[in-house]
């Protein structure tokens, strides 16, 4: 029972943590974290972590999730940015840092800190996302960030898995590793592949023949990650991988538009929570087991000869600092490479704001994926000693999270005040277009189905001016968007007000079906129903 109630306070402090963020307008991981600590030092038992089960029930669903919602034609267009931030960066983090920490703290193998090294090279979006949430980024920067975050993953957490695999056998080689690292990522990517597309067409097969049931396909989405991660790692491959292949291969396979609506619309809703919940979890766990890291932290730092615990706050900002300005030389490099190589190819150059460069920079807030890797650095060797200075690592890399969080919180706002960038790859009037589109097949299947169902009987003409109506909103849809620049830009206009008179009359509806269940003068069942409709209606003018 104590393990539910301490499970139980968990997510209660996700809860609160969200309500105290937008109160003190403090970015949400912070919030979560001192949540989590006050947690620990509460009656409440503390959670003791067994590192692998952690790794297993965080990381596959965010990783998962990462690769589903992005969007891919973003990172194709930027893909030469993206691979250098998410590859080069990782490697060029990884061998600096790496050092540096060995060179910084002698109690701490050279495995080791290459290990913190890699763990603390993934960036977060989401958190970046919740700290700039009162200076809107600008579209392309937040899609670099998010290409970024969703390859760095993998690559940190898999030169992590190197770093300690070399700690636990005391051997290390470059051909070997070379090798493995290409069977461990080619063999993770094909098993998510394979894992979501086998799913997928088995889904298809039964939906075909029995129908589809919403919460079986909800259920089966939430597992995927799972199964992909741990048929992966049944094969020595790298599950981070799988996970997010099997993300990636999700959007692809969502493309052909086979679920139902409803199906849809609920399981975007229960992935929110799941994601949420998940993200929020790993910060309050982060602050419920900050009393006893530190109090581990504190004695390796005694091996360094080092009496004063105040040594950990010097390394976490030499840390810190040190992966600011490897960032900052990195982003610097790769954008003089980018304006390099379209000079090559002739196209028109732009100049390059510092101010870019910052907020490049000064975004790369590590977050949930760094908390979540060093929590799983093993606790013994293989003969059965502890692993050398694991408390430590875990505070340095908890530490430079909060730092990182810290100073993107101040910094990040000015520098993203007015900031501009390249324009989308996309426009208006491409939109226009596929809107119109829409609206031609949409009038034509009306037409065959209106056509269908009236063939032989007497009361046709119903069917024809029930298909009229219909079809009236995609005519008119279709009249907005073939005019002229100007004339489309008015119809744009007079589509925001009558969104807004729409959405005035649903909310109307919603609070008079409210007030008829209240007074049992509507069945709830019957209520409930129609208010979901309301509630998706109302959803597609506000999205």
């Amino acid at each position: 029972m104590d393990s539910v109630a301490t499970i139980l306070f968990l997510l209660l402090a996700v809860v609160i943590s969200s309500s105290l963020a937008r109160l003190t307008t403090l970015p949400l991981p912070l919030v979560q974290i001192a949540l989590g600590a006050l947690v620990a030092l509460s009656v409440v038992p503390t959670v003791v972590l067994d590192p692998q089960l952690f790794f297993v029930l965080f990381l596959p669903p965010l990783l998962f999730l990462d690769g589903w919602r992005i969007p891919k034609e973003h990172i194709v267009r930027d893909r030469a940015v993206v691979l250098e931030l998410a590859l080069g960066l990782v490697l060029f983090t990884v061998v600096g840092v790496g050092f540096l920490v060995s060179w910084l703290v002698p109690a701490m193998p050279l495995p080791v800190a290459f290990a913190l090294a890699a763990v603390v090279s993934p960036t977060d979006p989401i958190a970046v996302s919740a700290i700039a949430a009162r200076v809107p980024i600008p579209k392309r920067l937040m899609h670099i960030l998010e290409g970024e975050s969703l390859l760095n993953d993998a690559s940190g957490l898999v030169c992590m898995r190197f770093a300690v695999a070399a700690m636990l056998t005391g051997t290390f080689s470059i051909q070997a590793a070379f090798v493995t690292f290409l069977w461990v990522a080619l063999g993770g990517i094909a098993i998510g592949i394979c894992v979501t597309w086998a799913i997928s067409k088995g889904k298809q097969w039964v939906t075909a023949h029995l129908g589809e049931d919403t919460s079986s396909q909800i259920l089966i989405s939430l597992l995927i990650p799972f199964g992909a991660y741990l048929l992966a790692e049944h094969f020595h491959c790298s599950g981070i991988l799988a996970a997010v292949a099997a993300g990636m291969t999700m959007s692809l396979v969502e493309e052909t538009g086979q679920a139902l609506a409803v199906t849809r619309v609920r399981r975007a809703a229960v992935w929110d929570m799941v994601q949420f919940a998940a993200n929020g979890v790993i910060f309050v766990l982060l602050g419920e087991q900050m009393p006893g890291i530190l109090a581990g932290a504190v004695e390796t730092v005694k091996l360094t000869g080092h009496r004063e615990p105040w040594w950990l706050a010097i390394y976490v900002l030499v840390i810190s600092g040190a992966l600011a300005v490897l960032r900052f030389a990195w982003v610097w490099i790769s954008l003089k490479l980018t304006l390099f190589r379209a000079k090559q190819k002739g196209q028109p150059l732009r100049a390059v704001s510092w101010r870019l460069i910052a907020a490049m920079s000064l975004a790369g807030v590590r977050g949930a994926i760094t908390l979540a890797g060093v929590l799983t650095l093993p606790l013994a060797l293989a003969d059965g000693s502890a692993f050398p200075a694991r408390d430590l690592a875990i505070f340095l890399a908890a530490g430079v999270i909060f730092v990182s969080l810290v100073a993107a919180s101040i910094g990040l706002p000015s520098l993203l005040r007015n900031l501009e960038l390249p324009p989308e790859a996309f426009d208006q009037v491409q939109v226009d277009r596929a809107r119109a589109s829409a609206a031609e097949a949409a009038i034509k299947a009306i037409e065959r189905t209106q056509h269908a169902m009236s063939s032989g009987r007497s009361d046709a003409d119903l069917y024809a001016d029930a298909s009229a109506r219909v079809m009236e909103l995609y005519r008119r849809r279709l009249d907005g968007r073939l005019q002229s620049p100007e004339a489309a830009s008015l119809g744009r206009s007079i589509e925001a007000i009558e969104r807004k008179l729409r959405v005035a009359g649903l909310r109307a509806e919603r609070t008079e079906l409210y007030r008829l269940s209240r007074n049992r003068e509507l069945d709830s069942e019957a209520a409930r129903k129609f208010i979901r409709e309301i509630d998706l209606l109302e959803a597609r003018y506000t999205g």
